[in-house]
């Protein structure tokens, strides 16, 4: 199998510096590469003379996450890529367990557990031990329930199916790649890694989390929280249910979830928040206004499994004050 471990950068010289080392040492039986989205520092002239056994892709602007890498890796060749985030460091081994796993027809998708690089004993925020969606579109994690972080006490070393894996770290066969069309490039950046994984289980894919394969993330190198993320965030959410859920239920959801987002624009104005009450009001103003380009991206699922185990995961952790991903009790659909 031919793996292209494939890394977006933008600006990221020092994380490059920092990161390749171990990638380079740890990854001999992959092909590396680094698609770089028109960097205003060194990130280029520092990988080719420090690290040639690094591709270099430049790109002739920031094209952001999505389209990005859709562009990048139109030039790659390979059975499967890893999209991988330059504020990762890798484990040695960390390859292995996984390659294994794409031997098996029934994979994907997948993602390694995610731990926290500046405190190694926790799962980190984006993705932790495999990701699952509520029936709203909520995003959340097998150790990590909203800000609520678990220690890794290998209670989730097993591997198994999950329904989102995450951008951070995030293997996909190259044949599923090009059968989805890549990334939706107008989520430009977070949550289209989400959106793709639903749109491969909507026509029978798997995605999958392998418990003995572990990676160090930084988190929030590229986004940290702001406006502008809570902007992304919400308007996402809303284009990703809008095209991936079944037909029977999907204005029914979508109405609660605007619902639900109203509330969270009325607790912004309680705490003074007027930039983030801005962006949600932002977001739903571009949800409608760009309402048929999405229609036009719909498909017919054809998989009759639920995208969700958990109702809400909004009334389980905020209400029934469940914090762990094993308190959750799973609801039929």
């Amino acid at each position: 199998m031919r793996v292209a471990i494939v890394i977006l950068n933008w600006n990221g010289r020092a994380l490059l510096a920092r990161n390749l080392p171990a990638l380079i040492q740890h990854s001999s039986n992959a092909s590396l590469y680094m698609i770089d989205n028109a960097s205003t520092d060194d990130s280029v002239a520092f990988v080719q003379k420090h690290h040639p056994e690094v591709s270099c892709i430049v790109l002739d602007k920031n094209h952001g996450f999505a389209q990005g890498y859709n562009i990048g890796l139109q030039s790659i060749d390979a059975d499967l890529y890893c999209l991988l985030n330059n504020d990762v460091e890798v484990t040695p081994h960390w390859l292995d367990p996984v390659c294994e796993e794409f031997t098996k027809d029934t994979t994907a998708i997948a993602q390694p557990l995610l731990l926290d690089q500046k405190n190694k004993a926790w799962f980190e925020y984006a993705g932790a031990a495999g990701g699952y969606l509520d029936r709203y579109g909520f995003a959340y994690c097998r150790g990590r329930i909203f800000e609520t972080l678990e220690k890794n006490t290998g209670q989730y070393s097993q591997t198994q199916r999950c329904f989102w894996a995450s951008g951070a770290c995030f293997f996909i066969r190259a044949k599923v790649w090009k059968e989805l069309g890549g990334f939706d490039a107008d989520f430009f950046m977070h949550q289209e890694e989400i959106d793709l994984c639903w749109r491969a289980f909507n026509i029978g894919y798997t995605t999958k989390v392998i418990g003995r394969s572990n990676v160090y993330h930084q988190g929030a190198a590229s986004l940290a929280p702001s406006p502008q993320k809570t902007y992304l965030n919400h308007r996402n959410t809303l284009w990703m249910l809008q095209k991936n859920l079944p037909a029977h239920n999907r204005f029914q959801i979508l109405f609660t979830r605007l619902v639900l987002d109203g509330l969270a624009a009325g607790h912004y104005l309680l705490k003074g928040a007027s930039k983030n009450l801005f962006m949600v009001l932002k977001a739903h103003a571009h949800f409608y206004w760009y309402w048929t380009k999405n229609e036009k991206k719909r498909k017919t699922p054809s998989n009759g499994t639920s995208h969700y185990k958990v109702k809400s995961i909004v009334w389980n952790y905020f209400l029934l004050k469940k914090s762990k991903f094993s308190a959750l009790k799973a609801h039929k659909a």
